[in-house]
């Protein structure tokens, strides 16, 4: 797969929770599928960042199940989707030698349209078809995580 499907992917991944994208870019460096050695990435193989990270994303998939967290689609859920989308995608280019702003606008277009998609799907699917939000945000907790992991596996 290309570089740029893989990155508006990733971005789509950041969409649904944003702390998941970051997080599977550090367990890809981890597990050797991303690679960032000789680069200003470098910091992400750190066994520290590694950790930091995932618990910062863990965090996230428990606050997502509270009843007063914000929607995602307000400034304070958009905007940190949006940068951190962008960013997954570079560092997904950087890794392979790829186009950098390229990557970057494809993981923002794929932030974008993984956080209205993942909002829209999810509350059609709550309010129309009458599921729990806890299966709904849990279902959807599985494929941001399994599909990053595809995603940084695939590069």
């Amino acid at each position: 797969m290309t570089v740029l499907l893989l990155s508006f992917l990733l971005g789509c991944v950041t969409g649904l929770r944003s702390m998941t994208g970051p997080a599977v870019v550090c367990w890809g460096a981890h597990f050797g599928w991303l690679n960032f050695a000789g680069t200003k990435l470098a910091f992400i193989n750190a066994p520290a960042t590694l950790i930091i990270i995932t618990l910062l994303a863990l965090g996230e998939l428990l606050a997502d199940k509270l009843p007063g967290t914000p929607a995602r689609t307000v400034p304070l859920g958009l905007i940190p989707r949006i940068v951190l989308g962008g960013l997954c995608a570079t560092a997904l280019a950087v890794s392979v030698g790829g186009n950098l702003v390229a990557a970057a606008i494809f993981g923002i277009a794929g932030a974008l349209t993984g956080t209205y998609g993942g909002y829209n799907i999810r509350k059609a699917l709550v309010s129309h078809a009458h599921l729990p939000d806890l299966v709904v945000a849990l279902a959807e907790d599985a494929i941001a995580i399994v599909g990053g992991l595809l995603i940084v596996s695939h590069v």
